[in-house]
């Protein structure tokens, strides 16, 4: 067994067909040995190859803002499957650039805000009794209105 090679593994994943998936997997998970990070990153390259194989069929060839669907898709399947209230994702990269200022500044979208009112309203009326007082009395500020940590909502345009 040898060492994993992220760099070439991401290279083999995105040359994957319906055809050769099976075997990348297995090769990827059994051929190499795997400690904590790296068995991740191979879960994450037999994944990638599902996406790239599925995309190489007819019905596939996704654009570039179906591919970020896809990325929040995984995203909220893997790890936020209870989340309600929605999520963002900071490219910190675009800091460099100062025509994405505005991504930077801490607002919170008028459907957001109303969807985490509404949570806090409903944990309010069900989870009250296991939440610590603080935590009860910022539920409470949200649903009367005060926006947390310094962010202002941005109305739609």
């Amino acid at each position: 067994m040898e060492e994993i090679n992220e760099k070439q593994l991401y290279k083999e994943a995105m040359e994957q067909t319906p055809e050769t998936i099976g075997d990348f997997v297995m090769k990827t998970m059994c051929y190499y040995q795997h400690d904590y990070g790296s068995v991740c990153v191979a879960v994450a390259a037999c994944a990638l190859a599902g996406v790239y194989a599925a995309n190489s069929l007819p019905q596939g060839g996704i654009t570039g803002y179906q591919a970020g669907f896809v990325m929040w898709e995984f995203i909220r399947q893997l790890n936020y499957r209870g989340n309600k209230c929605g999520l963002r994702m900071i490219d910190y990269d675009n800091m460099l650039f100062p025509q994405y200022a505005d991504k930077f500044e801490k607002t919170i979208s008028s459907d957001n805000w109303k969807l985490l009112q509404e949570e806090a309203k409903r944990r309010l009326e069900e989870d009250s009794t296991h939440a610590h007082p603080a935590v009860i009395d910022h539920w409470k500020s949200i649903v009367y209105g005060v926006v947390p940590f310094g962010y202002k909502i941005e109305e739609a345009e």
